[in-house]
Formats: C-alpha cells, sequence, structure tokens
C-alpha cells in the first residue's frame, strides 16, 4: 500500500518501507502485549501469521529492500526474519520500533484499547494508565529514520514495527496533530506502507 499523501514530504535520501508485523499469537487471544518482559519471548507469529508472510514473500509486490531494521519483540523478529530470508539479508534490530507500552493496560483484553484512543484524541501528552504518551512514540520512531537518513542514501529499507507506532509515525510524517492517529486508515497485520524518495 502507497498513499499519495507521502509524495508531498521533502525529497529523501532513501525508501522506507513500514510494515506491521504479521498476525500474532497475542492477536489470536485478543491481550495486549506491549512490555518487553513479555513481548521479546514470548507471543510470536499466530499460524495465520506465518501464512500472511510466507503469501508475502511469495507475491512481493514492493521495491526490494536492502536492510531490514526491526523491534526486538518476538512477532516483530519474526516477520523480519522471514522477509530478510527471502532477500538474503541479514536483519537488525532498533528498540525504538518496539510496540507502544500501555502500562497498566498489559496483558488485559484488547478491548480496552479504544479507551486510551479517546484519550489520545485529547491530549498527545497524556499518560494515563502509565500508558506511552503519543509524543514520545513519535519521538523514537522519527529518530529511527533521521539517524538512517544521516547514515545511508539510495537504500531501501524495511522498517518492521507494531500497528499503533506506525500509525502515529504516518500521522507525524503527513505533519497531522498526533491527537488524530486513529484517524489514518487502520495498518494491518503484514500490511507495507511505502514512504520516502
Amino acid at each position: 500500500m502507497s498513499i499519495e499523501l507521502y509524495k508531498t514530504l521533502p525529497r529523501w535520501r532513501n525508501r522506507y518501507l513500514l510494515m506491521r508485523h504479521g498476525h500474532s499469537q497475542a492477536n489470536q487471544q485478543g491481550i495486549i502485549v506491549s512490555s518487553p518482559e513479555r513481548g521479546i519471548e514470548n507471543f510470536g507469529l499466530s499460524e495465520v501469521g506465518e501464512q500472511q508472510l510466507a503469501q508475502l514473500v511469495a507475491e512481493w509486490q514492493w521495491p526490494a529492500p536492502t536492510r531490514v531494521v526491526h523491534s526486538d519483540f518476538l512477532r516483530t523478529t519474526q516477520t523480519a526474519a522471514r522477509v530478510a530470508t527471502r532477500f538474503s539479508l541479514l536483519p537488525s534490530v532498533d528498540t525504538r520500533l518496539r510496540e507502544r507500552y500501555f502500562g497498566e493496560l498489559e496483558g488485559q483484553s484488547d478491548a480496552r484499547y479504544p479507551s486510551i484512543w479517546a484519550l489520545d484524541a485529547e491530549d498527545a501528552e497524556h499518560t494515563e494508565h502509565q500508558v506511552e504518551a503519543l509524543s514520545a512514540v513519535a519521538h523514537r520512531m522519527q529518530a529511527v529514520i533521521a539517524d538512517l537518513e544521516q547514515q545511508e542514501d539510495d537504500e531501501t529499507i524495511l522498517l518492521v514495527s507494531h500497528g499503533d507506532p506506525l500509525q502515529i509515525l504516518l500521522t507525524a510524517l503527513a505533519n497531522k496533530p498526533l491527537t488524530q492517529h486513529r484517524e489514518q486508515t487502520a495498518l494491518l497485520p503484514a500490511s507495507i506502507t511505502q514512504v520516502g524518495a
């Protein structure tokens, strides 16, 4: 999926493929897994997610990546590995691509997400229930791209992250208020959005 909006951005040195991990065991169980303590070693891809990745790499429709960078959560690590193997690349970890931390909601039903998103729509700085603020997520996600722009030139870089952080990043890149991040089209598991050069 490529979004016309991002063609209005200033020219970047690299192309970025922003990818949400494939369907995960946390998605399957309907629970929030946002802490490194639980997400790095557990809650990897579900069988559905494995099938999504197999189909995705077999029918690849985007520019071939020259680098793969991913969150260190198991679901993103496994997703990145499937794509990296397809293109004979060695993936690398950047912890700034981690899931947004949902604080006290960790391990609870994902039916709790809308209550946080309602607060998000009012205040990009809120940390209600010890949830990571939108502004903090946007800062770390944009910093990944800023650093890569300094280090690389004319590369196609696949960034494998999570739904909320990617929607927040796309909102920031579009110069929209972060409070509008849920107005972005929802990013489906294993979906890719191309931005940049």
